[in-house]
């Protein structure tokens, strides 16, 4: 059995990797939260789009890869296989979004929350050990079943609790505290699934077939960035509840203020009978009051 290092640059890769999964949760947050409040269908659709990606794609996904590059193994090079690579960025996202589908749909209640979970963290778990298997060098891989299944559990778990606070936080506080936490059970399920695998050498080694991780790591960096950034500008672009409600009420006053334009002008009020006075005008007039009323002219 051939010794396995997950940490070949030291913190480096760790801390990166939990960055990016609060980064992407946090993201995936504010876009869920705009499902609660979308108007139509198209608009719900697009937000679970954009959610599903941030949560799928960048919280997961993008933080297993950051992770999988301190991972090393003495006495053999490590290439990635790029379309089963691909297709482990498609499960997570596919799984997400589905999941967020589930619970997004209709009245939220704890069988949706808990079906949705269920989709999800298996997609998540299928996702890792879908991008390990990508992973090509002279040796094969063992897993030991105990560790296997408790990664499943807290993909999960995980998967759930994600869910849950989708659809439930609002403050942006909640959001951001909501995000550390399950940048911790992402980050926990990677490094327990991790700790299930063991690599027995070949005897003789050879060409390793596939794509190296530097050569990887600017697409996806590249790709990351672009997301990250188009997430920001669709959350920044899109009319809060504040804004329609703003809109709303500018709405309001201008149909009201075009009301009172269309309406003929209404004299002033003449409480004292001023204007069927006409003797005010002469000298010595006097000026009527409401106890002593105008005389009825004839």
């Amino acid at each position: 059995m051939a010794e396995i290092s997950h940490f070949e640059y030291g913190w480096i890769t760790p801390a990166l990797s939990y960055a990016l999964s609060v980064l992407g949760s946090v993201l995936g947050l504010v876009c869920a939260g705009r499902i609660r409040t979308a108007r139509t269908s198209r608009e719900r659709l697009w937000w679970g789009l954009l959610s599903a990606w941030a949560l799928g794609g960048t919280a997961i996904w993008s933080m297993h890869f950051m992770a999988m590059l301190g991972f090393a193994v003495p006495g053999t090079r490590i290439r990635y296989d790029i379309p089963i690579t691909l297709a482990s960025t498609v499960i997570a996202v596919v799984a997400v979004g589905i999941g967020l589908l589930i619970v997004g749909s209709g009245r939220l209640t704890v069988p949706k929350v808990l079906v949705g979970g269920l989709f999800a963290g298996a997609g998540v778990a299928a996702m890792h050990y879908t991008g390990m298997a990508a992973m090509q060098l002279n040796g094969t891989f063992g897993y030991d079943t105990t560790r296997v299944v408790m990664s499943v559990v807290i993909a999960v778990v995980a998967a759930t609790a994600a869910l849950w606070l989708a659809m439930t936080v609002r403050r942006p506080l909640a959001i951001f505290g909501s995000a550390l936490v399950m940048g911790v059970a992402v980050n926990g399920m990677h490094f327990t699934g991790m700790s299930a695998l063991s690599v027995h050498l070949h005897p003789r080694t050879g060409e390793v077939s596939g794509t190296t991780v530097s050569t990887l790591l600017a697409p996806i960096v590249l790709a990351v960035i672009f997301v990250v950034i188009g997430l920001v500008y669709a959350l920044i672009a899109a009319p809060t509840e504040e804004d329609r409600a703003a809109a709303a009420y500018l709405d309001a006053r201008s149909a009201q203020a075009r009301e009172a334009a269309a309406q003929p002008p209404q004299a002033a009020p003449d409480p004292v009978g001023l204007r069927h006075r006409s003797s005010l005008a002469r000298p010595g007039a006097q000026f009527p009051s409401r106890r002593n009323p105008p005389p009825p002219q004839s």
